[in-house]
């Protein structure tokens, strides 16, 4: 009886990481990116708030 061949596994470089699990993995970039998003949301959304407030006669 023959024994089954088994398929070689690919080595670690040829196996393709998906972007957004890269992205998931990268933690100092998760910390960067949940400081600068809410600080740019803040940003734009008080300079908004204050080229509304009417000028003074």
């Amino acid at each position: 009886m023959a024994e089954p061949e088994e398929k070689p596994e690919p080595a670690p470089e040829s196996v393709v990481i998906p972007p957004m699990q890269r992205l998931l993995d990268n933690h100092f970039l998760l910390l960067f990116i949940g400081v600068v998003v809410p600080t740019v949301f803040y940003l734009v959304w008080g300079i908004m708030e204050l080229s509304q407030i009417p000028l003074a006669q």
